[in-house]
């Protein structure tokens, strides 16, 4: 036994002398969960939305839960399901996807699940100068700036223009089941430009066929720097490194997801389903130190944030200057240099209900699956709804919730206790397509841009 953990056990001893005293205070008190692991190891992305580690780790809600965690960077998101998958990790910050597309064997198959999304909003997508310079023509100003939200509409007559001169159109996206490759293709798409289906063949392999742009992979932390040196001319990744663009002047943010769909779930904290069976109360234990730390972070207006941000810009969490995390981490979001505008929800941790697993959340992903061809045949809604339930557990969520509630942390209306898992049919996307997760199929139909009931696609393209 470490003696951080000789310690800690000592004033443990030490306060249930007191715990009489204190109830009859009026202070609430919560009996510590009889976890079946103490140590744990997490991994994370260096963006802002691993907040939540963060902030449980740097203010105690771990250690008030009888666990010691370590927090990992990870060199990319393969690596890091990798380590979950294999045991490195026990639990890591993860794409949204990542669990789906690992439970339904996309990619590499494992049984992944979540009880807990971690964050709405958070991204956006930067083009260079150059191709800001081309696009701007196209888009409507008002008072001398930019009118918001900006069209792929507007960046389309540029692609246009390089596919005739035989140019191909990079972009980038994290990782191909990401928010970041979903929210770029339906920007895209709702602006008309086909961003190309998975398939079979090295094209396919990448969701390359048929496609006005060619999108692919890069680490987030890497953007930049790629985008700098002309490999990509844009790019949909998470916070800061939209901002890091703008400090950098290579680049214009043009939309941000918040935009595309109005408080979109984001990331979510993923384990394997074995280490949750052998695990049942580390994971609650696990569950209740991170809603702790999401409450934290929205609580009295995101009165918090100036102190996340500096917690957040130290080398072993992302690393960026505080100045470019407090760009968007406070309320604000900085477009052309100069063009700072108050977006107060552009990183939410808590309200809302952001930290409670939807189904409908994860069907959203699968749907998005479907449309672009990682999911090669259709899928009656019944499947949608079954795959939903194997990897989101909103039941585990609701019993670290009720603990917190009992324990005096958090207040029951903070909770949704009288949903069924699935949000009410979802109006806020840039291309007013209306969302119901409850009709996947019907939702998969209503796109003029993306594979219909009966659509497959080969090398050559998109066939009946």
């Amino acid at each position: 036994m470490t003696f951080k953990k000789q310690f800690t056990k000592k004033i443990a001893q030490l306060s249930a002398a007191t715990f009489s005293m204190l109830a009859l205070s009026g202070i609430a008190t919560g009996e510590e969960l009889d976890v079946e692991k103490d140590e744990l190891t997490f991994g994370f992305i260096k963006l802002t939305d691993m907040a939540p580690l963060a902030v449980a780790y740097e203010k105690g809600y771990f250690e008030d839960e009888g666990l010691f965690v370590t927090l990992e960077a990870q060199a990319n998101w393969k690596v890091l399901l990798d380590g979950v998958i294999d045991g490195k990790l026990d639990g890591a910050h993860m794409l949204a996807g990542q669990p789906l597309g690992a439970t339904i064997g996309y990619g590499t198959e494992a049984h992944i699940i979540t009880a807990f999304s971690m964050d709405l909003n958070g991204n956006g997508i930067t083009v260079s100068n150059d191709i800001w310079k081309q696009m701007k023509e196209n888009i409507p100003h008002e008072n001398g700036k930019p009118v918001h939200p900006i069209s792929a509409s507007a960046l389309k007559p540029v692609v246009e223009k390089y596919k005739s001169e035989g140019k191909p159109f990079n972009m980038g996206m994290v990782f191909p089941v990401s928010t970041h490759n979903y929210e770029l293709r339906y920007w895209l798409a709702a602006g008309g430009i086909q961003p190309g289906f998975y398939g079979p063949g090295a094209a396919g392999n990448v969701g390359q066929i048929g496609g006005d742009t060619l999108l692919s992979v890069t680490p987030p932390p890497q953007m930049p720097a790629t985008m700098e040196a002309g490999t990509i001319y844009g790019y949909c990744v998470g916070e800061p490194w939209n901002q890091q663009a703008v400090f950098k002047g290579i680049g214009v943010p043009v939309v941000t997801d918040y935009e595309i769909w109005k408080n979109n779930p984001e990331k979510v904290f993923g384990v394997s389903s074995e280490w949750a069976e052998e695990n049942p109360n580390t994971h609650l234990a696990v569950i209740k130190a991170l809603i702790r730390a999401a409450k934290w972070l929205d609580e009295n207006d995101n009165a918090n944030r100036p102190e996340a941000v500096k917690i957040l810009s130290q080398p072993n969490y992302v690393g960026a200057d505080y100045e470019v995390i407090a760009n968007s981490m406070t309320g604000t979001f900085e477009y052309e240099k100069g063009d700072k505008r108050e977006v107060p929800d552009f990183n939410v941790f808590y309200r809302y209900y952001a930290t409670y697993p939807y189904y409908s959340d994860a069907i959203w992903y699968l749907t998005q699956m479907r449309r672009w061809g990682q999911i090669a045949d259709d899928k009656p809604d019944s499947w949608y709804h079954e795959v939903a339930k194997s990897v989101y557990k909103p039941e585990v969520y609701m019993e670290a919730a009720k603990l917190l509630i009992e324990e005096g942390h958090v207040k029951k209306e903070d909770f949704p206790f009288d949903t069924d898992g699935y949000r009410a049919p979802q109006t806020h996307f840039i291309d007013d397509i209306v969302y119901d997760g409850k009709q996947p199929n019907a939702y998969l139909a209503k796109f003029p841009i993306g594979l219909k009931q009966g659509e497959k696609v080969d090398a050559t393209g998109v066939v009946k």
